[in-house]
């Protein structure tokens, strides 16, 4: 088991779920479901992906799969120690402790159940993990040493927090879109390089400095107005959404002047991209930006930026000369 990596499409948690759905009525979500156990029958049907176990002396199924159950019980896969990819999405679920027995475990997607909380025994081999569309409110209790992507998008999560970081050394993707966050502290994981937090209330950049391997970061549908935050030790970020939040002033896009590697950002949507010259007053401000709004920049667009920059810096120049004067006189 140990250094298994996962590979290809199969297992990824990338795919989009359906989104936009509506929530279900307050009454409904505290309804208690009827108690529905796993069954042998399900496991039966749901068990695939005949490998060698461990040792290499025999042979178990390391797949299982159970969706639109309306399990509530999965006691009975305690039985099953070599199951490595389980996909429990669309049951009725509010307890995973039964899983805490899979110390072989790759790959967990239990979206769309009943869960209040994230917290799990610590698996020594999860490396995926899919926790969407539950009732999730806090990031306490994630501690899985190799996890390397996962996903709480939909939930009702307020603060960051509580995240283990500590122990997430291997987190490279994490997707929190559609939460209730207010701000980004908390996220001080080092090895992230997507980070996914649109559709939030955030209001304040926090904690950003330690995201020095940071390349993709999505805050669109968000409430900020200013750009406070961001530094230069995120030298790796290239891709900036910040579409849909209250960005008003020029001055705060040129806060993004402290990330040397940034090449592609987006504005749509904010009171500053309806100024007059946007896309070049963007680009004065910002000349090594690649594309804006999904727009790569044409020659002439910098040509023109590179003149408006000249022009201003000689009339800055002007002024200090004249400043100056006037001290000497």
């Amino acid at each position: 088991m140990e250094g298994e990596e996962l590979e290809g499409d199969e297992y990824s948690l990338q795919e989009e779920a359906g989104e936009g759905e509506e929530e279900e009525e307050e009454e409904e979500a505290e309804e208690v479901p009827a108690p529905c156990p796993l069954t042998e029958d399900v496991l039966k049907e749901g068990l695939s992906l005949l490998c060698k176990t461990g040792n290499g002396l025999a042979h178990a199924y390391v797949k299982f799969e159970a969706k639109y159950k309306n399990l509530t019980d999965i006691s009975l896969l305690e039985c099953f120690i070599h199951l490595r990819y389980v996909d429990l999405s669309e049951n009725k679920l509010r307890d995973l402790s039964p899983l805490s027995i899979l110390t072989h475990l790759l790959w967990l997607k239990v979206d769309r159940n009943l869960l209040t909380s994230a917290c799990m025994q610590e698996l020594p081999y999860l490396q995926i993990i899919s926790f969407a569309y539950n009732r999730i409110k806090d990031m306490e209790g994630i501690t899985h040493p190799r996890l390397a992507n996962l996903s709480l998008k939909g939930n009702k999560i307020q603060s960051a927090l509580g995240l283990s970081h500590g122990q997430l050394f291997n987190l490279q993707i994490l997707e929190l879109r559609g939460n209730m966050l207010k701000s980004t502290a908390g996220l001080n994981l080092p090895k992230l390089k997507n980070l996914y937090l649109a559709q939030n209330a955030i209001r304040s950049l926090e904690g950003l400095e330690a995201l020095g391997q940071l390349t993709k970061l999505h805050l669109r549908d968000n409430q900020l107005e200013t750009l406070d935050g961001f530094c230069s030790s995120m030298k790796c970020l290239q891709y900036l959404n910040l579409r849909n939040n209250g960005i008003s002033s020029f001055q705060e896009v040129a806060k993004l002047r402290v990330l040397p590697m940034l090449q592609a950002l987006v504005l749509l949507d904010n009171p500053c991209s309806d100024e007059p010259n946007y896309r070049l007053e963007v680009l004065v401000l910002l000349p090594h930006l690649q594309r804006l709004d999904k727009e790569l920049f044409e020659q002439d667009e910098r040509a023109e930026a590179n003149k408006i920059c000249q022009k201003r810096r000689e009339e800055e120049k002007d002024i200090e000369g004249s400043l100056q004067g006037d001290v000497n006189e």
